[in-house]
């Protein structure tokens, strides 16, 4: 279609880098093939960290891995920007010199 889209995502290997490594190999390829990804790109983000979650602890299983990730992805959909993470990951939007809250960090503490 003619709408501009841009991905990023930063991941965080905690206990090795073999979960960062396969969410930063997979998690793009998930969202833009997500039958939602161009009626709903926040179903698309929240299902595609949800399948590549899944395929990593199917391979981590068969692998023997143990390691895991923090991760944070930000899809432009236009003039739309669209946050999806997982874990203590966070994102910061400056925006004319000032902070402007888009999350509520994941903290030990909260539900």
């Amino acid at each position: 279609d003619d709408i501009d889209r841009a991905y990023f995502a930063v991941f965080d290997g905690h206990g090795g880098v073999d979960a960062a490594n396969y969410s930063a190999t997979h998690l793009h390829v998930n969202v833009g093939l997500h039958e939602e990804i161009v009626k709903n790109p926040a179903k698309a983000l929240k299902c595609s960290f949800q399948k590549t979650d899944e395929m990593f602890l199917f391979k981590a299983k068969r692998e023997k891995l143990r390691s895991g990730t923090t991760g944070v992805s930000a899809l432009i959909v236009g003039n739309n920007l669209h946050i999806a993470w997982l874990g203590d990951s966070q994102v910061m939007l400056v925006q004319q010199g000032k902070a402007v809250t888009l999350m509520e960090p994941h903290k030990p503490e909260r539900e």
